[in-house]
């Protein structure tokens, strides 16, 4: 199964470079500006690993990371600091973090406890304390770069049981990210795999063109709505006599009906 990365800073195109060369090692690159869209694509399930930058365009990336380590589903997701040239400098005081002057602030209104041993805690120190797995530098080399992320996944991605999403003849195995039909091997592109995934996981749902674009192709996708019909098309050309699953709704997009439910729409 694709790896999905997700890449959040207030300028994602800071890192372009960088992006790019993850992309290339075959990973899906996502970039979000805001924490809300990162917490929606958590919710999605769309996020396996996030690289954050120190500033996002509605909060700073510390306290972001603040907030996912102190939520259940979150608190094991792989987190990757990605900071500017001088992250020796003090972040802004953050409840629970120290400080600049090297006190901890629990909240706004409890006073300060004595500082850690060495005072000053640089931006790179406060992101490890708040429990970012690993931090790297835009000026790092990009290849130390994409091999300190692999292994923050070797370190923290385990290997599950497979997962896999049947729908009559259809078999969508999650782990490996392979298709059978009717126990037949079927051969497809990386997007129409994530196409198939989203529609067998949302079945009897009417998916718009605009959200399978945001769920496939991400948030920075620019091209046409059309595409997914296009992509659609070459899925059920694959899919043979499954096709007959993908309904198309006329004006809006496409729906997944599981063999049997036709009569309970």
């Amino acid at each position: 199964m694709r790896i999905n990365v997700v890449y959040a800073a207030r300028d994602p195109n800071r890192a372009g470079s960088l992006m790019e060369a993850v992309a290339r090692s075959g990973f899906t690159v996502t970039t979000a500006q805001r924490s809300k869209e990162v917490l929606g694509l958590l919710g999605q399930r769309s996020c396996d690993v996030l690289i954050v930058g120190a500033q996002l365009a509605d909060e700073e990336g510390l306290r972001l990371v603040n907030v996912l380590r102190g939520k259940g589903p979150t608190r094991q997701l792989p987190i990757i600091a990605l900071l500017e040239h001088d992250a020796n400098a003090a972040p802004p005081p953050i409840a629970g973090f120290a400080t600049a002057t090297g006190h901890i602030r629990r909240d706004h209104n409890a006073p300060p406890v004595p500082p850690p041993p060495g005072g000053r805690v640089s931006l790179r120190l406060a992101f490890f304390q708040a429990g970012a797995d690993e931090c790297l530098m835009l000026n790092q080399d990009m290849a130390e770069s994409i091999a300190r992320i692999k292994a923050v996944l070797r370190r923290t991605m385990t290997n599950p049981a497979e997962e896999i999403i049947k729908t009559g003849p259809v078999e969508l195995n999650l782990t490996s990210y392979t298709l059978h039909v009717s126990g037949k091997a079927v051969p497809l592109t990386s997007k129409e795999l994530d196409l198939l995934y989203v529609l067998l996981s949302s079945p009897n749902r009417v998916l718009s063109r605009p959200y399978l674009i945001e769920r496939v192709w991400g948030y920075n996708y620019f091209g046409s709505p059309r595409t997914v019909d296009v992509h659609v098309r070459r899925l059920r050309e694959k899919l043979g006599k499954a096709a007959k699953l993908i309904h198309t709704i006329p004006c809006v997009g496409y729906k997944m009906i599981p063999p049997g439910s036709e009569m309970t729409r």
